[in-house]
């Protein structure tokens, strides 16, 4: 089985919970409907500014998944949180977000710090991190494991 082989974007998530499973960091954050139409225009890091709004956005949103008891949107949400964190932060490392000179050779640009976007990194790792403390989310995690895999 492929990296992203569990998601299908001919599925909606929404209706079929079952089929979705929770994988490994940010798996599906750009495969899984309805979820990505939703949470991908409100996705941005540009600047600390946009960042911030992009985050507080992004949490009303897994918030609002949360009181509507579906799960699979504040997954996707937290998807989305963490990818901000991680992609931000790969544009705070490498000039363009580029990171190899030469990817099959492994070869590594040399990093240059963007304190800019270092800091919109930091906005999402925020609310990421507590995310991953949420015991409520932890709980609903489980659950969804448990019963679906």
């Amino acid at each position: 089985m492929g990296y992203y082989d569990h998601f299908d974007e001919s599925i909606d998530y929404r209706q079929h919970p079952e089929k979705y499973r929770v994988g490994r960091g940010e798996q599906g954050v750009l495969m899984v409907e309805p979820y990505k139409s939703e949470l991908l225009p409100h996705w941005r890091f540009k600047t600390p500014k946009i960042a911030e709004e992009s985050c507080r956005k992004l949490s009303e949103m897994f918030e609002e998944y949360r009181k509507q008891d579906d799960f699979v949107g504040m997954d996707m949400a937290r998807k989305y949180i963490q990818m901000g964190y991680t992609r931000a932060r790969r544009y705070a490392n490498y000039k363009g977000g580029i990171k190899y000179k030469d990817k099959e050779k492994k070869e590594i640009n040399e990093r240059q710090i963007d304190e800019e976007k270092a800091a919109s990194a930091q906005i999402f790792k925020r609310k990421w991190d507590a995310i991953r403390e949420d015991e409520n989310y932890l709980a609903r995690k489980k659950a969804h494991q448990k019963q679906y895999g």
